[in-house]
């Protein structure tokens, strides 16, 4: 297996012993659905089949943990033995998509349904893994790498973005939806940054300047938001592929090459030794991310900058600061690492379950619709990996950040990057969809408040 695969895959992580086991139960228990040993699977399968009949799942933490574990690594191990759609993500895709459909068509037990998403959206701990992510990665990063990559990256996005809208719309002229029209109903949404920051606010904004139903307008951009994200996924699915075949495009991870003699500290480089990091350092990582997080969210309460903004900014901050000393970085990093390995798959199976609506999914099958979403999500992408290359960074990273602008928000990048096997993106994933998303939705209400198109 290759370095990057040991590292950038949740699911490549979970190799074989090096020693080969001798007895029967030692080779099952080597044996692996994801990082779960096969008996130990096995027998969380029956346990959940056991609640099934019995028709109540506890929704305590730990029960709600075996479920979305073994669910997740359920479906990614589908996705990843699947020969044509592994190679542009498949193991995130089926996680993402095949239990939306299971829920929509009723194949999977009402009891699990509804425990799995009152966990979901009791928790919210999407924004425990952001949070781990973002602030290991940061914090892992070496300072000049962490400069320059934000310095860089705003070059790429803003070209992008505006690639992005010509081409989307000089196609959706084409196709007969209209270039204005094109721009503001199809290409802005799937740009947006999601739902909760991206679409429903953009869907206010139109609404208000139209004087039309709330609700209705956000039923006609949600699935358009859905659809650039899965577009976005199979891209940065296949540019996996490409740099597995041309390691000479990607950076595995890394925004630019190490300049002569700069150590490769950054998040890219995964190979450190970390045996002399003990618990309570990792500990003291986790807890110093979840700190910074906090202090987001009354950012947000104070002057309603996103939480997820408000920490990306403040972690930035505490590493040119040298706030946290180099073993917390090290343990932040630990913990980084276990969440992308872990939590991953089960993240998306438990947002696929409670908060990926199948209905809504098709109803971006519009042809029309589709061909400029494609068009759009192309045009990001193909931008920034030109560009990135002109900027002397690599192409294949650039171009996976500027698909995280046409991404589902925070669940979105998780899904992309999955594919993409570069959590270590994460930071520069969050300035696309954050910042380049509130600056388009702030610009596209303004500009449907003055022509008012409908």
């Amino acid at each position: 297996m290759s370095a990057h695969a040991a590292a950038g895959s949740p699911v490549a992580t979970s190799t074989r012993p090096a020693l080969a086991p001798t007895s029967v139960w030692a080779r099952a228990m080597a044996a692996r659905v994801g990082i779960i040993p096969l008996p130990v699977y096995l027998l969380l399968l029956a346990l959940i089949a056991a609640f099934a009949v019995r028709g109540k799942f506890s929704g305590e933490v730990t029960v709600m943990i075996a479920v979305i574990v073994a669910g997740g690594f359920t479906c990614a191990e589908i996705g990843r033995r699947i020969p044509l759609l592994r190679a542009v993500g498949g193991s995130s895709l089926v996680t993402i998509f095949l239990p939306s459909f299971l829920v929509a068509h009723q194949l999977l037990p009402a009891p699990l349904v509804q425990a799995v998403t009152t966990f979901t959206k009791s928790t919210n701990f999407i924004y425990l893994f952001i949070t781990a992510v973002v602030v290991g990665s940061i914090l892992s990063m070496d300072r000049r790498v962490l400069i320059q990559g934000f310095a860089k990256i705003f070059v790429p996005l803003a070209l992008g973005s505006l690639a992005g809208l010509l081409v989307g719309g000089g196609v959706g002229w084409l196709v007969g939806i209209g270039f204005w029209r094109s721009i503001l109903y199809v290409v802005v949404p799937v740009m947006a940054g999601g739902v909760g920051e991206g679409a429903i606010p953009l869907s206010v904004g139109y609404a208000e300047a139209l004087g039309v139903d709330h609700g209705g307008m956000l039923g006609q951009i949600l699935p358009l938001v859905f659809f650039g994200n899965l577009v976005a996924i199979i891209c940065c699915g296949a540019l996996n592929t490409l740099g597995k075949r041309r390691p000479d495009l990607t950076g595995n991870g890394r925004l630019q090459p190490a300049a002569p003699g700069e150590a490769e500290a950054d998040a890219g480089a995964v190979h450190r030794d970390t045996s002399g990091i003990d618990v309570a350092t990792v500990a003291a990582g986790g807890i110093t991310g979840i700190a910074i997080y906090v202090f987001g969210t009354l950012i947000h309460a104070l002057v309603g900058l996103p939480a997820p903004v408000a920490m990306l900014f403040l972690v930035v901050i505490v590493k040119l600061l040298r706030a946290v000393p180099a073993p917390l970085e090290e343990g932040a990093r630990v913990v980084f690492r276990f969440f992308v390995v872990a939590v991953t798959y089960p993240l998306l199976f438990s947002t696929a379950v409670a908060l990926t609506p199948w209905h809504e999914l098709v109803a971006a099958f519009h042809p029309a619709n589709l061909v400029t979403i494609v068009a759009t999500v192309l045009a990001l992408t193909g931008t920034g990996y030109v560009v990135g290359r002109w900027l002397a960074m690599y192409p294949i990273e650039t171009a996976i950040v500027n698909a995280c602008h046409s991404g589902l928000g925070g669940t979105g990048d998780v899904m992309i990057l999955t594919a993409a096997e570069r959590m270590e993106l994460m930071p520069f994933a969050q300035v696309a969809t954050r910042i380049g998303g509130a600056l388009t939705v702030t610009a596209a209400i303004v500009a449907m408040a003055h022509f008012r198109i409908v």
